[in-house]
């Protein structure tokens, strides 16, 4: 029997080359917020368990199914956070942020938990980048944020993302869609699933993100709720459509999205690409208006949009080429004089940007030395040997072809920089 101890299902190691795809696409996130004037906020990786249940919906998938909830040593309800917004808000509130500017934009970076079957790119613990804008109540953020994701997705090499849009309407007119399609459902009862009936009195909107095939097709015909939305939301979301239309943002309206947490108003959205990458879900990017939200946790009324990226879902679609990394050097000194001059060349090629790893094995054949420079994927080794020594230079090998040339010490790191041999 094995005495190893593995990882928990779910939760998964990431390693080279694949993290190098994960903080590509992290870093590019950030550089791209960052010329939109957002800034970074570190939250917590626990908060209080009531934190959620308030602002997700005790109906919510998350909620009901999917949190890594626990007591600690006080007995106080914990829960390993399942999502960022939530967040984001307790911290604006409890810090007071509203009174230190009109309008905050802020992002966030770091692993969430959810218990839920591991799929293609979807983990229980996986990892999101995302951004809050509290404050501003226009059409134009929302949208403008959207075109925002859409330039990370083109620099990371994603392609044909498509913004699927809805409207969700304000407290007050949804209350009567509620009534109207409680009232449908009501008459599906005995055919629809357990889930969806359950949910039906507190929150029958959650029947049409239904994912049972059987509950989909008999909500075929349910209202509508651009039947029912006001002025005020109507005007919303085609000011929303106008400006995605002149940001150049491809998008089309999906009536019954809904989303699955119980806290969004007005615009929700999800970006989607259909690829075989991504096997039965598409979704890449989502988020929407959540403009209770501040208030219900008892801060004041503030309008918010926002969104998170799912980093392993954009990994499986990023176009590897774009990803460019500085060559690896491999120093080989010959001797002990050159090593101790080595550890002195190695450590201005570092504090100059460039890749490099020293040869440390005291007395090692400079055959075994190449091989593990080739092992560790080196582009070039540098040859430090007596005759180099004399000659106050260095030797420079090309892995790939190699061909090789001698280098002033003097000048070596500059001409590296200027043009690789």
């Amino acid at each position: 029997m094995s005495n190893r101890i593995t990882a928990i299902r779910g939760f998964n190691d990431i390693l080279p080359p694949e993290s190098r795809v994960l903080s590509h696409i992290e870093y590019t996130a950030i550089e791209v917020f960052t010329s939109y004037g957002f800034s970074e906020m570190r939250l917590p990786v626990v908060e209080k368990t009531e934190l959620f249940s308030r602002t997700l919906g005790e109906t919510t998938d998350i909620v009901e199914k999917q949190m890594y909830t626990f007591s600690d040593l006080s007995g106080t309800p914990l829960t390993l956070r399942p999502e960022g917004t939530a967040g984001v808000v307790r911290a604006y509130i409890e810090h007071a942020l509203y009174t230190k500017a009109p309008i905050h934009r802020l992002f966030y970076r770091g692993p969430m938990f959810r218990y839920e079957r591991p799929q293609k790119g979807r983990y229980r613990q996986f990892y999101q980048v995302g951004v809050e804008v509290l404050g501003d109540e226009g059409p134009f953020v929302d949208a403008e944020l959207m075109e925002m994701l859409s330039v990370i997705l083109e620099r990371v090499g994603v392609k044909g993302a498509v913004f699927e849009i809805n409207s969700l309407g304000c407290p007050g007119c949804r209350q009567p869609f509620r009534q109207r399609l409680g009232g449908f459902l009501e008459e599906l009862k005995e055919r629809l699933c357990g889930d969806c009936t359950r949910r039906m009195e507190r929150n029958p909107l959650r029947a049409l993100d239904c994912k049972n095939p059987t509950c989909r097709e008999l909500t075929t015909n349910a209202p509508d709720i651009y039947d029912y939305i006001c002025e005020g939301c109507s005007a919303h979301f085609d000011g929303l459509r106008a400006a995605l239309d002149g940001f150049g943002v491809p998008h089309r309206v999906n009536h019954r999205m809904v989303r699955g947490l119980d806290y969004y108003t007005r615009t929700a959205f999800e970006a989607v690409v259909d690829s075989p990458r991504l096997g039965a879900q598409n979704t890449i990017a989502a988020g929407g208006r959540y403009d209770g939200l501040v208030k219900e946790l008892g801060g004041p009324q503030t309008p918010c949009f926002g969104f998170a990226i799912g980093m392993e879902r954009v990994a499986l679609l990023v176009d590897r080429s774009l990803i460019g990394e500085e060559p690896l050097f491999y120093l080989i000194p010959l001797g002990t004089e050159p090593q101790q001059r080595a550890a002195g060349l190695a450590s201005a090629m570092r504090m100059a940007g460039m890749r490099c790893m020293m040869e440390t094995k005291r007395g090692a054949s400079l055959k075994s030395a190449m091989k593990r420079a080739d092992r560790l994927g080196a582009a070039y080794v540098l040859l430090l040997g007596e005759d180099e020594m004399k000659e106050r230079s260095l030797t420079v090998r090309n892995m790939t072809d190699g061909t090789q040339r001698r280098l002033p010490l003097d000048t070596f790191i500059e001409e590296l920089r200027q043009g690789l041999p």
